[in-house]
Parts: structure tokens; sequence; C-alpha cells
């Protein structure tokens, strides 16, 4: 079998007729009673096991490291002065216990949970550390150089230290797993033998933190089952779509053998327009390949075909760029955003600012501020009617701030005080916006796998020509096209370059009415 090329299937995505249409969101699909009694449950957010552990090393250089400085400070330098031997010495100290702590598997989410097993292996690898500095130390004829009180300070106040805050640690984690906030919630594609051997295989794994929501399949003979290995059958493979907008889903995970090629490529152009991991299961599968080449939960080999977008350390470089840069500009802005102000008070009676629904996150319905360019009588809130050249709805202000993007200023504040834009993303379209009659996501193939990643004020279909009036069909699909190469190959410099692009583009005021 030929592997699937992920990349490949969304360049196809955005072209017309490159792939069968997805259901579209829009005309929501009636879920059954099982598969709403799981949406409904309350469900907080994902934390990042990479980030946490991320974190805990931070945390544990610091910690180490100032409580070094603050005895030698304390004892030493008042004393002899100080001198940056030492310095070097508690710095090489710090790294070393690190190191040594991730040897012994301490950056563990599952370890973080334990308590003696965690505290047993720091204790060891604080203590070889500490012996291995006695040892280089003395080798090195330097112990008459090191205080006795100050490394005998430092092992039992460090130690200390680590302890406590681990207990702190493992409080958080033993709290963030009952909410379950580390779980990665799964759903298995294959309600028969084969997904029943899946998912005995999954719960056969020791500390595995997924947790499988139910199974789905199209199948309605006797090959699929209602109830499989003890988990219900929620729906058909049409439903897990409608299913991910209403509830947390994490990863989808195929159960049919790599040999139905044509069943599972049917069902992915269905299903990655989602934000989740996509990867089919190979543990029955007779074809093997090299190790290198599958992904693993627990035990069970399995085939990456999509990830979702913008996780882990991206994600949260993502949101300090977008709250610290946005609200620089935000402050820089704040004179232009009182004047435009100003100029709309005196041009037409009507509030400033308007909201307007539009489509956020996983297709999430948000609320965008925006300064008023309409006449407020004739307001369009659902944005049904585009605004056209010379549209008699717009006022002499709003030609304006249409044409220089001014109006979209307020959304700064969606930026940095609510958190459901970025400043830079696919723009948020809204939730009834056409394109001759016809909405958007009928008009092009793949339309929602924009919205795998929030959507941004501005975006790489902007500053290339891609914006304003949508009235021809090749101006929709040029902006998912851009949209979707956005989302592969995002990066901080990526969206830097664009903001920086974003005021020639503006300048330029194409397509802008």
């Amino acid at each position: 079998m030929e592997p699937i090329d992920a990349r490949a299937m969304i360049s196809a995505a955005a072209t017309p007729n490159a792939v069968t249409p997805s259901v579209p969101v829009e005309r929501r699909r009636r879920l059954s009673a099982p598969a709403l009694a799981v949406a409904n449950e309350k469900v907080g957010t994902a934390y990042s096991p990479i980030v946490i552990t991320g974190l805990a090393r931070i945390s544990d250089f610091v910690l180490i490291g100032l409580t070094g400085v603050a005895l030698y400070f304390g004892y030493v330098a008042r004393n002899d002065g100080a001198t940056w031997p030492y310095m070097a010495a508690i710095f090489a100290m710090t790294s070393a216990m690190v190191l040594a702590f991730q040897a012994a598997d301490l950056y563990q989410v599952q370890m973080f949970r334990c308590q003696l097993r965690q505290f047993t292996r720091m204790l060891s690898a604080w203590t070889v550390v500490f012996l291995l500095f006695i040892g280089v130390s003395f080798f090195a004829k330097l112990g008459s150089e090191v205080s006795r009180v100050w490394l005998l300070g430092f092992y039992l106040a460090g130690l200390s230290a680590l302890i406590v805050q681990r207990l702190g640690l493992r409080s958080l984690v033993r709290r963030w797993a009952r909410e379950g906030r580390l779980d990665r919630r799964t759903v298995i594609v294959g309600a028969d033998d084969n997904g029943e051997r899946l998912i005995r295989a999954l719960n056969a794994q020791d500390d595995s933190d997924l947790r499988i929501l139910g199974v789905f399949d199209d199948r309605n003979d006797e090959r699929a089952l209602d109830d499989c290995a003890g988990v219900p059958k929620l729906g058909k493979t049409d439903d897990i779509v409608e299913f991910a907008r209403r509830t947390r889903v994490d990863l989808v995970l195929f159960a049919l053998p790599i040999s139905a090629e044509t069943r599972i490529l049917e069902m992915l152009k269905k299903l990655w327009v989602l934000p989740v991991d996509i990867r089919l299961s190979a543990h029955t599968n007779r074809l093997r390949f090299r190790p290198r080449s599958y992904s693993y939960l627990g035990k069970v080999p399995t085939l990456d075909v999509f990830e979702a977008p913008i996780t882990d350390w991206d994600l949260v470089m993502k949101m300090l760029f977008d709250r610290i840069v946005g609200g620089l500009i935000l402050i820089a802005a704040a004179p232009v955003m009182a004047l435009v102000a100003l100029a709309i008070k005196l041009d037409s009676p009507g509030p400033v600012l308007f909201r307007q629904k539009r489509f956020g996150f996983n297709n999430e319905r948000i609320d965008v501020f925006k300064f008023r360019s309409l006449y407020h009588h004739q307001a369009d809130p659902t944005a049904s009617k585009v605004v056209t050249k010379n549209d008699p709805r717009v006022t002499r202000i709003g030609r304006f701030i249409r044409r220089t993007s001014l109006d979209e200023l307020p959304q700064l504040f969606n930026v940095v005080f609510k958190g459901n834009l970025s400043l830079v993303g696919p723009r948020p379209h809204a939730v009834q916006g056409k394109l001759q009659n016809r909405l958007f996501d009928e008009a092009v193939d793949g339309y929602f796998a924009r919205h795998r990643v929030k959507p941004g004020i501005t975006g790489w279909a902007q500053i290339n020509g891609w914006r304003g009036e949508v009235d021809t069909d090749e101006k929709i699909q040029k902006r998912v096209e851009f949209d979707l190469y956005y989302i592969e190959n995002w990066s901080v410099l990526f969206d830097l370059y664009i903001l920086l692009k974003t005021p020639w583009a503006l300048l330029k005021g194409e397509n802008a009415y």
C-alpha cells in the first residue's frame, strides 16, 4: 500500500473537486443518545504533558540554583567575599542535577503522581551528584577551597526544597488527572474484532493516559458491535465531526486494517478538518515497517496520518506572542482608536463598536469586536450580505476605515483579553458568510480545516492580496489554500513576518470596500 501523504491530501482539499466534500458542519448532525451523554460531560482544558515536564525541569533548575546561591552569599561570601569559581561550581552542580533527574526518569507525568518511587529516585540522584562533586574536588585538590558547612547546607536545604516542591506538584498533577486535563480523549473507528483487540491492548497498558470515549462505525450488519470490549458504539463515522465540535477529542484512532485503504481514505476526507491527531493502528497488520516508522501508544504501534497543529510548546509560544506583542500594539494603537471612535460618533448616529458572530477555533462561535462602518439602521450582524464596492450601507468614515482595515483594531481586545483570536491566523469569517447564495463550506472543499487553529486579525492570505470582498470561487479557494499553507508551516518567525508585512498590504488597499 502506498503511504498516506497527509500534506498532499491537505493541498488537494484546497482545490475544487479534489476530494469528496466534507459533511457541512453548519447543518448539524443529530447524535445518538450515548454520544450526547458523553458530549455533555463537563471537560476541562487539556494540559500538555510535554509543557508540564518542561516547566518541572525549569523549576528544578531555578530552585536548586537559587538555594546554592542564597547559601553561598549568606555564609561563604559574607566572610570571604564573592568569587566566580563558586558561582561556576553552583551552575555546574545545578546542571548536573537536572541531567541526573532526567536519567532517573523523574521528568514523566506518571512519575509526578507517585510518592515513594519519585522521592527514592530523587534522593539517589541528588546524593550521587554531591558525591561526584566531592570526588572531583578531592582529586583536583580543591577540597580546602570548598566550605563544608555550605556543601552540607546545600545538600540538606536543596533536597528539602525539592521535596516540598514535588509534593506541591504531585498534588496539582493528581487534581488535574481527576479533572481529566491530562487524559488523551480518544475515539476508535471500527467496532469489530479488530476494534476489540485494539481496545483490550490499550487498556492493558500501565499508566496509560488514554481515555477511550467510544467507538464509531458506518456498518450496521453483524460485523459492527454495539459494545466493543466494554466501550459503547456512539454512531457512524460522519458523526465524529459533530461529536468533536461538542466535546474535547484529542485522538482519532483507526482500528481498520491498512488493507482497507479505500474506506480509510473516504473517512479521512471527512475527519482531517478536525484539530486532532489521527492515527492508524498497526497492531493487527501483518505488514511491518521499521520500528522508527511507528509512533507508540504504550506498546501498541500506530502510523501517524495527521497531527493537531500548534501544540505543546508551540502553543505556549504563540500565546505569549499574542498577549505580549498584542498588548504592545494595543497600547500604541490606543490614540488612533480614540480618534476613529470620535470620527464614527460625529459621522453618524449609533454605537462606535459592534459585535459580530464569527467562526473561531474548531468552529466555535465567537463574538468579534469591530468599529462600526455601516449605518446603524442598516447593520447586518450576521454578515449575510457581503459589503461590495460603493455599497450605500457604508458610512463616509466607514469607507476609510474599511479600506485601511482600521475597523479591525478593536479585535486586539479579543487577542489580549478574551484570548479567542490570535494576531496572525486565518481570518474569522462570519457564520453566514456566503458566495452567490452558497455558504463558504459549500463553495470549497476542506473549508473547515481553516478552523484547526485560532483565527487571526491578519494572515498569510491577507498579505498576499486575498482580502476584502468574496465574489468568485477563486477568491475563497485561494483564501483556504493560503490559510492551510500557514497552518502547516507555522512558526513564531512566520507570524512576525506576516505582522511586519501587514501595514504594507493595508496601504495598497486592494479588494477592501
